[in-house]
């Protein structure tokens, strides 16, 4: 008995070897109901994460220094004193929000086994350059609030263009999904920024 279980359970792990080895196509998945969990505890970037392609690649890779200058920036307002309250918490969303998808972004490249630094030569939309964050973070009061709404919707407008490029050229579905929800959430928060720019 304890020879035939053995057998069993051997015969057993080959087969979710071999569905382990599918590269994509979710077949095996289907066809064996129950079994779509058994990745569960493959290590991180030997399953679907790792089906990935350039744009996908050059999604996470541009997109984490764009996050990453959008929380500089909002970091700056919080810090400022006298900033109309609705800026300030504008700034501390976009923080909140971003902060943690820099986090997963990175967690990707790796998981691809792709460089997390973006190769020189590919410029950003909506970046701003060195001169700009300094006159930022010297602004106060109004001019401050102003200057920063400004340079964000140019920043978010930026965002939205590369998340867009990211949904049409896309292959991994984690990666599109963040693309659409940050062209959605950004499209928003352009929208709320024109209102708060006009009303100071």
């Amino acid at each position: 008995m304890n020879k035939a279980l053995t057998i069993s359970a051997t015969a057993l792990a080959a087969v979710i070897a071999l569905a382990g080895c599918s590269t994509g196509s979710g077949s095996a998945g289907s066809s064996m109901p129950g079994m779509d969990h058994s990745s569960g505890q493959a290590m991180p970037g030997t399953s679907a994460a790792a089906d990935h392609n350039a744009p996908d690649t050059m999604f996470a890779q541009g997109m984490i220094p764009h996050h990453t200058q959008a929380v500089q920036m909002s970091e700056m307002m919080l810090k400022k004193p006298g900033i109309d309250a609705k800026v300030t918490a504008l700034a501390g969303r976009i923080k909140a929000a971003q902060g943690p998808e820099i986090d997963r972004m990175t967690g990707w490249l790796r998981d691809w086994n792709e460089s997390t630094q973006m190769p020189g030569g590919h410029a950003m939309s909506g970046m701003l350059g060195d001169d700009e964050l300094k006159k930022l973070d010297a602004a106060t009061g109004t001019e401050a609030a102003k200057l920063f709404l400004t340079q964000m919707i140019a920043h978010h407008e930026g965002a939205v263009e590369m998340a867009n490029a990211e949904v049409r050229g896309g292959k991994n579905p984690e990666a599109i999904k963040l693309a659409k929800d940050v062209a959605a959430s950004q499209t928003d928060e352009i929208k709320e920024m024109k209102d708060l720019l006009a009303a100071l």
